[in-house]
């Protein structure tokens, strides 16, 4: 079983789809990463010698920001928003979407489930 960047990768699938497990690495940088140090796209994890996957680690540690580091990064962006108090940050605050979206119906997923209010029923 490799383990990179803190995550064990799954044995049976091929390295590409394996990578995408760790965060901050999708489709396109899985195929870069692969593309870089030229390994075919059809090998699966449990084919990969030490030295490769040895290889794969130094790479994602070197050249690309991933899992604890980005999610410590993207939180401190988020805070850095918050505590500018601009538009964004308040909409973080109050727990409701921050990208536009519309509030009177729908936005469930950001403001949770619905809070029956007493007397409404007409």
């Amino acid at each position: 079983m490799a383990r990179i960047a803190g995550v064990n990768l799954p044995t049976n699938k091929r390295v590409v789809i394996a990578l995408q497990y760790i965060h901050g690495i999708g489709q396109k940088k899985a195929s870069e990463i692969m593309e870089k140090l030229d390994l075919p796209a059809e090998r699966r994890v449990s084919q990969l010698t030490d030295q490769e996957v040895l290889h794969i680690r130094e790479m994602i540690d070197r050249d690309y920001v991933v899992e604890g580091d980005l999610r410590r990064e993207v939180q401190l962006n988020i805070k850095r928003l918050m505590d500018l108090g601009c538009y964004r940050g308040l909409r973080h605050r109050r727990g409701l979407p921050v990208r536009g979206q519309r509030t009177h119906t729908n936005a469930r997923t950001r403001k949770g489930p619905a809070k029956a209010i007493a007397g409404k029923k007409k």
